[in-house]
């Protein structure tokens, strides 16, 4: 356990000597600041028009209406956030040449791969406590204030989303040692991932049943309305463990 915290302290700090951490994750909070804004304008300019005409229906829920909209939202920019991080994971090792050094160090695959996965959870939970705060400003400052269940796990639906693409994005990172590559070929599995159930819409039947069940999308929405289920943690660990389970065939193939 030592060796892999030791190499997930030093992937984490290797993000953070270098640019690629900050504009992630500075790039992460001005999207939030602005659907924020966006939804808690429109949202106030509903109330008002309520107000004004009793009749023209129920004042929206807060947690629905901005909380929900605001991470589901996030959910998209995850799809292309995420590989920006995951990129340079083994494919900048394989470019600078310290890959083969890595690889007959004397760690195992299994804590390589562990401990580079930390290392990029760690920057994926500091991006999730900078979007948290914008939920929290609205828990303290709002009148009336939110629920805070619905915020929890709204933020750990984030979370989660983060990891599991995290993951994959790993496993696709020791394919190549070219960065630009490495990205565009996680946003484009993330991204067909991510709209996996639209297809299943359009096909019906046992197909769309199948589709629906590896949709991200979709094994998020009770958490994003408050509900922690247990299908949904399963999804997601499932997810991660499939990445890691790629990401160390993948280096197992390329030490042969």
């Amino acid at each position: 356990m030592r060796n892999i915290l030791a190499l997930a302290h030093r992937e984490m700090r290797s993000y953070f000597y270098s640019p690629i951490a900050y504009v992630v994750i500075t790039g992460l909070i001005l999207l939030t600041q602005f659907f924020f804004v966006n939804l808690l304008l429109v949202y106030n300019k509903i109330v008002l028009q309520i107000k004004q005409n009793p009749y023209a229906g129920d004042i929206p829920n807060l947690n629905e209406f901005i909380i929900g909209r605001l991470l589901a939202t996030l959910l998209v920019v995850l799809v292309f956030a995420i590989p920006m991080l995951t990129m340079r994971s083994f494919a900048e090792e394989k470019k600078q040449g310290t890959f083969e050094l890595l690889m007959t160090s004397t760690l195992t695959i299994k804590q390589i791969v562990l401990g580079k996965f930390l290392g990029l959870v760690s920057i994926v939970l500091v991006a999730t406590l900078a979007v948290g705060t914008y939920p929290l400003i609205l828990y303290f400052m709002g009148e009336p204030s939110p629920e805070f269940g619905p915020i929890f796990s709204g933020v750990l639906a984030f979370f989660l989303c983060g990891i599991a693409f995290t993951s994959l994005g790993l496993a696709i990172s020791c394919w190549t040692e070219n960065q630009v590559v490495a990205a565009i070929m996680s946003m484009v599995v993330l991204l067909l991932l991510y709209v996996v159930h639209s297809v299943g819409e359009a096909t019906g039947g046992n197909v769309a049943v199948i589709l629906n069940r590896i949709s991200p999308v979709l094994q998020s929405q009770d958490l994003l309305k408050g509900v922690i289920s247990g299908q949904s943690l399963v999804y997601f660990a499932s997810v991660v463990w499939f990445g890691l389970f790629l990401a160390e065939r993948a280096l197992e193939s390329s030490k042969t």
